[in-house]
């Protein structure tokens, strides 16, 4: 397990949901997909969602999945609504410059140290 702040950390993040604490919330590993209906058959309750998607449906999405956090890749920000309805259902909502494929990596590594 991996705090998600020390991710965040890692991949100079910036928390659009600075109401709730990455430095609470552990994350076991990532889902990695554009695809709204395999998120929700495949990936695992404390894994992060990295994607490029940034729009309202992500969020009921990663709730029902019981994912704590969202990386937005590519520098891709949600908007204020999106940001809003994260802090309703309690997922953390991070934006980082890097792509997928390295966001990914990088939390691979750090979760094997």
């Amino acid at each position: 397990m991996l705090k998600l702040s020390e991710f965040i950390a890692a991949i100079d993040g910036s928390n659009h949901t600075p109401a709730l604490d990455p430095g609470n919330i552990e994350i076991s590993g990532a889902y990695v997909c554009d695809m709204l209906s395999d998120v929700m058959g495949s990936a695992q309750p404390d894994q992060v969602w990295i994607t490029i998607m940034k729009h309202l449906n992500v969020i009921a999405v990663a709730s029902m999945a019981g994912i704590p956090a969202i990386v937005f890749s590519k520098n891709n920000i949600p908007d204020e609504n999106v940001c809003d309805k994260a802090l309703e259902e309690g997922v953390c909502l991070i934006s980082s410059k890097l792509d997928t494929f390295t966001l990914a990596g990088m939390l691979y590594k750090l979760l094997k140290k």
